[in-house]
């Protein structure tokens, strides 16, 4: 299973912008997708998970600002980021926890190559 993210660049505060991430590979079912930011000198932090029932989760500090989305049959998931500040800036990675196959018992966790989001005037 491999996750290709794509979607970062720079953006005036204020500004928007929407990153996307495509699982392929061998992928029997999503249990759930997910977005983490790392900012420079700070460790990895969790911004947005969905669930295969379709519900979401937000860390506090951007909560009416970022929205995730999915789109199962793509097995694709976005975060449409909005009203964005300085303190977004970071390398965003989507993270996805997979069963490969009918036969898995669980899912596998695997995590996409990271795309640098830069909120800067």
């Amino acid at each position: 299973v491999q996750l290709q993210a794509s979607g970062g660049g720079l953006v005036q505060p204020g500004g928007s912008l929407r990153l996307s991430c495509a699982a392929s590979g061998s992928i029997f079912s999503v249990n759930f997708m997910a977005w983490y930011r790392q900012a420079p000198g700070k460790q990895r932090e969790l911004v947005a998970t969905i669930y295969k029932g379709g519900s979401t989760k937000y860390a506090d500090s951007v909560k009416g600002r970022l929205s995730i989305s999915r789109d199962i049959a793509k097995n694709t998931v976005h975060l449409q980021m909005n009203s964005l500040k300085p303190e977004d800036t970071a390398v965003y990675y989507c993270q996805a926890n997979i069963r490969e196959h009918t036969w898995s018992r669980i899912g596998s966790d695997y995590w996409g190559q990271g795309t640098l989001v830069t909120v800067s005037s």
